[in-house]
């Protein structure tokens, strides 16, 4: 997912998230202040970790009132410490009242992703395995916890189910085991498709290298099981292992030698990265919000 991409398709979802939360009015903010008055905020980091999501953060404050401007200190993929103020919003003080929770809400959650992600990456240091993402992300959050994913130096797998083929156990068993929904596959996916199989014995190893598959993902099997069936593929497939793996056990998996190590605990178990918005000023008034 790059900047492109999220330019054209992220307004729907924080304008989703923004109506999500402001129903019908910030009751809050419309009983201390029912005019117009210009004032800043500053972003401030309380923990270390690799920054994500800015021009998202930015965009929630636009939406709401395109005069909005914001400095930026850091850029994505930055390392941020405690105490960095990171940008200043200046704006309608209702609009940096109103926009703050859901500004914070991408930024916290995008950053805490590409926070988890480079610590796992760092863990394959000297190895020739890549870390991917999988789909298991937050509903209408994708296209932000994919990007954030690789600010943190991962590879997106494929974006949803029209980006590829992936034929995963059920799949199989709706069509009769390994070497039939690979070939059935083939006949129906555009030649441009590589074709993935999910395996979970050696067996069914063997089964998608003889049919053909262009990428073999092996399955919550053992780390020795996972070493023979390399060894059984030998290069006639890209490989692939995948199955409850995270930065606590992924060390004793890069031993392996396969291509490709994915993980849903990326998107799905990455903390949120400690964010403020912080000494809001209304003409020369400081107040600590």
């Amino acid at each position: 997912m790059n900047n492109i991409t999220m330019k054209i398709a992220a307004d729907k979802y924080i304008k989703m998230a923004l109506e999500e939360d402001i129903s019908s009015e910030d009751v809050s903010t419309n009983a201390i202040m029912a005019e117009y008055k210009k004032g800043d905020v500053e972003l401030i980091c309380k923990q270390e970790g690799i920054i994500a999501g800015l021009d998202v953060f930015k965009r929630v404050f636009e939406l709401l009132d395109p005069r909005t401007k914001v400095e930026f200190y850091v850029h994505d993929g930055d390392v941020v410490h405690h105490g960095d103020k990171m940008a200043v919003v200046t704006g309608d003080v209702r609009v940096l009242l109103s926009g703050e929770r859901t500004a914070l809400n991408y930024l916290q959650r995008m950053s805490g992703i590409a926070t988890y992600t480079a610590a796992v990456v760092k863990l394959l240091d000297g190895s020739r395995t890549k870390l991917l993402d999988t789909r298991k992300t937050t509903p209408c959050m994708r296209i932000f916890e994919k990007y954030a994913v690789r600010i943190g130096g991962g590879l997106n797998h494929r974006y949803n189910l029209s980006d590829g083929v992936l034929l995963k156990d059920n799949h199989i068993n709706a069509a009769g085991g390994v070497k039939e929904a690979i070939l059935t596959a083939k006949k129906y996916a555009p030649f441009v498709r590589k074709i993935e199989v999910e395996t979970e014995s050696l067996q069914m190893v063997k089964d998608a290298v003889e049919a053909g598959a262009d990428i073999i993902m092996l399955d919550n099997m053992s780390v020795d099981d996972m070493k023979q069936a390399v060894a059984l593929i030998d290069g006639r497939a890209v490989t692939e292992c995948s199955g409850n793996i995270n930065k606590a056990n992924i060390e004793k998996i890069v031993s392996v030698g396969v291509d490709f190590i994915s993980s849903g605990a990326l998107t799905h178990s990455a903390p949120i990265l400690d964010i403020s918005l912080k000494n809001l000023r209304v003409f020369g008034t400081v107040y600590n919000c």
